[in-house]
């Protein structure tokens, strides 16, 4: 009787136990836009994904990490010469540096839930060599052996990555020429079995 009771037992906990799958992001589908905002105005542009994984366990994300192109980079809000001159000015040294760091990476290092279809979301982002936390929420759904997770308005500390360009953090007097430290990301994953 003893010996059934615990073959149940550990049965039960085998079949409730569901080992994370991993979903490879497709680049191609997948979409993060970056918005910057300035006293007189903001921008607003693109950057690519070069690779990524989000990490399924059939009823909730567990982990996962994805990989920007910043040579990628592009700004939508403006067209001709001036265009050129702000997506070169942000590969410079004055912001990402992308001659020396031509990639950023975030590396989801916890998941909770937020509420119905939600995630808070925690991992560490790179850029310019430089780690930090960041936590934001996501919408996660995984119809037809698509996994999607959605985050608008993720706000990003380019301060804390050494992006002193524009920042108040760093100098005084900057009137309206000065940057706004947070820049924020809105991330649409799209992720296949």
């Amino acid at each position: 009787m003893k010996k059934s009771l615990l073959l149940i037992a550990l049965v039960s906990v085998l079949v409730a136990f569901k080992p994370a799958q991993v979903y490879k992001v497709d680049v191609e589908k997948s979409k993060i836009e970056w918005i910057g905002r300035k006293v007189t105005g903001e921008h607003r542009g693109q950057i690519k994904l070069s690779s990524g994984t989000l990490n399924y366990d059939g009823a909730k994300l567990n982990g996962g990490s994805f990989i920007l192109n910043m040579n990628s980079i592009t700004v939508t809000d403006i067209q001709g010469e001036m265009n050129g001159k702000l997506v070169g000015h942000l590969k410079n040294d004055d912001f990402f540096s992308v001659d020396k760091h031509a990639t950023s990476k975030f590396v989801i290092t916890k998941v909770t839930a937020a509420g119905a279809g939600k995630a808070n979301v925690t991992g560490n982002l790179t850029i310019k060599g430089i780690t930090q936390p960041l936590t934001f929420v996501a919408a996660v759904t995984n119809k037809d052996g698509v996994l999607v997770a959605v985050a608008n308005g993720v706000k990003v500390n380019r301060a804390k990555y050494d992006i002193k360009y524009g920042s108040k953090s760093f100098f005084d007097s900057l009137g309206d020429k000065a940057i706004d430290d947070e820049f924020e990301l809105n991330i649409n994953l799209v992720a296949k079995k």
